[in-house]
């Protein structure tokens, strides 16, 4: 039976057979699509289509917290960071990205009390500030969630065209296709109840996974045996490499995805307001254990001298499993890709809708919205977005150097986000204007469109300075409040200054995040602390509220544990 199911290909890896593979796609999207179809309704309401009516509890909430957050592409670059870095490399991705979760919380209790019937941040920013604001958070999620989406394809390709006998296209067609039919008619509801159904499965999987991989490759005796493969760096469990090129820019861009990513907002305006702690406290262990264990695999191919097929790092996760899962495992294991990928792809595909439903048609092009129309435009948007991400995905580009771009593109959004929710001085134009000079700095020192010798690195470290100073201060913020906060960022910012300036700007990446913090952080600020004006955040409220009559449908499907 097992030479049945696995066939060795051409480069020696073993593939599952061709029937197997067709037969795990219908396991994994027929029985989301049951899902789905029992959730359906003939009339579907726009504020469920976008929400789910404000009301999921905390297990459906935090299975698809979780959920969305674990993606394939999560896995992958988490391995990727595990053979690039060594041991460091997974906890550096993982843990920062754990804690990101965390910190959603104390904000997102502020945002959901300003206002508890949004459906977008950019929806709140257009209540707060005007056009500008909204369809620049907006433009920047369309942007994000885009790449998210195109980077779960690629991974979803990457896993196909190496543990089956079908290509690359082959495999990203048929995950776009099962993603977008079970999503397109019920949209988030779809979306959050299915992640339930995923996270189990890719859970249960880890467990199994890992160790088996683990013990199949030689156990303990891989790292007595393989050390030799590692650098100096690479050992070394506290690497200055591994946190300058990987922990400090993701601690950075993990923070802008939690504060302007539209999957986690919608997952925040969704959840019951009094569950809001208890289902982000879940999923940052849920996300932390899983992502971390499966980041080891990019290890221990470290360890055993591994070179990644064709020279993708992408390829690495399916290229262990085959080396050294057995054809039940095997299954198991691309069950738990297809899983993760597809979790995060539907609330790539639901955030997409959202934003065009809510910021484009609802604020910005209808005078009174029609919410058959926001139904149609959702679904429009789902279908031109999957096909957008087909195209981008066909350039296979490294899935970890795509998730710290838009990290780092959002960070310049982070500060005046926050800032609109809680001080009532900022301005539509100080919001717009510091946004758009951040990304004029980022873009460039990202890209490394100019030198950085002389004076003008020593300038841009010291903005560095003042970018941590901002991110840790932002972090104790939301816990903390404002004095403290006060007191954090500046010492961070004069603890961090012997060691930063002089040498990170040599490190584009990071350079280009805490650049984008600090001129967005600077500029909002000196725009708008003169302002005599103050506004009044009950106007919110009566700003954003339903579309359609209350969805009251998922109240008691999704109470689990919310009592």
């Amino acid at each position: 039976m097992e030479e049945e199911i696995l066939v060795p290909n051409e480069t020696g890896l073993y593939q599952l057979d061709g029937w197997v593979v067709v037969l795990l796609f219908v396991l994994v999207y027929g029985g989301t699509m049951v899902v789905s179809a029992r959730i359906s309704k003939k009339k579907e309401n726009a504020d469920g289509y976008m929400t789910a009516g404000n009301k999921v509890g905390f297990g459906i909430s935090a299975a698809s917290m979780t959920a969305t957050w674990i993606w394939a592409a999560s896995m992958y670059a988490s391995a990727s960071s595990g053979y690039t870095y060594g041991i460091s490399g997974p906890i550096h991705y993982g843990l920062w990205g754990a804690l990101m979760i965390l910190f959603i919380y104390p904000f997102g209790k502020r945002i959901r009390a300003v206002a508890p019937k949004a459906h977008t941040l950019g929806e709140i920013l257009n209540a707060r500030h005007g056009r500008a604001s909204e369809l620049m958070l907006a433009g920047s999620n369309i942007v994000g969630s885009v790449i998210s989406l195109t980077a779960n394809f690629i991974a979803g390709g990457a896993l196909v065209s190496l543990l089956s006998p079908f290509s690359f296209g082959q495999g990203v067609l048929a995950i776009a296709v099962g993603v977008l039919l079970y999503t397109l008619w019920s949209g988030f509801r779809a979306s959050v109840l299915t992640d339930f159904v995923q996270v189990v499965a890719m859970l249960g999987a880890v467990i199994i996974i890992i160790p088996a991989v683990f013990f199949a490759a030689g156990g303990s005796n891989m790292f007595v045996q393989g050390a030799g493969n590692l650098t100096p760096q690479q050992s070394d469990f506290f690497s200055s490499d591994a946190f300058l090129n990987q922990g400090a820019p993701f601690i950075a861009a993990v923070l802008a995805y939690a504060i302007g990513n539209q999957t986690i907002a919608q997952r925040l305006f969704a959840v019951r307001e009094d569950l809001i702690k208890k289902t982000f406290v879940t999923a940052t262990v849920g996300y932390g254990a899983t992502v971390i264990g499966v980041g080891l695999i990019g290890v221990m191919a470290l360890y055993l001298g591994i070179t990644p097929f064709g020279g993708d790092v992408n390829n690495l996760i399916p290229q262990m499993a085959s080396t050294y899962l057995g054809p039940i495992l095997l299954s198991l294991f691309f069950i738990m890709i297809l899983g993760a990928l597809s979790s995060t792809a539907d609330s790539d595909l639901s955030a997409l809708s959202a934003i065009m439903m809510a910021d484009v048609y609802g604020k910005n092009v209808a005078k009174k919205a029609n919410p058959k129309t926001m139904l149609l435009v959702g679904r429009i948007t789902m279908i031109v977005a999957t096909a957008a991400a087909l195209i981008f995905a066909s350039q296979q580009m490294n899935i970890l150097d795509l998730l710290v771009f838009v990290g780092a593109l959002w960070g310049a959004l982070v500060f005046p986000v926050i800032a609109s929710f809680f001080w009532g001085k900022v301005t539509n134009k100080a919001f717009t204007t510091s946004v758009l000079v951040a990304l004029a700095f980022f873009i460039p020192v990202r890209f490394s469109w100019f030198s950085m010798d002389g004076a003008t690195g020593i300038l841009f470290d010291i903005l560095s300075v003042a970018g941590v100073g901002v991110i840790l201060g932002l972090m104790a913020f939301g816990f903390f409040g404002l004095k403290i906060a006060l007191i954090t960022g500046a010492f961070a910012a004069l603890i961090s200054a012997p060691f930063i300036i002089g040498f990170l700007h040599e490190y584009s990446v990071l350079t280009g995040s805490l650049v984008a913090y600090a001129v967005s952080t600077v500029v909002c600020y000196l725009m708008s602390f003169r302002n005599k004006q103050n506004f009044d955040f009950e106007l919110i409220k009566a700003r954003v509220g339903d579309y359609d009559p209350q969805d009251e449908d998922l109240d008691n499907m999704t109470a689990t544990g919310g009592k």
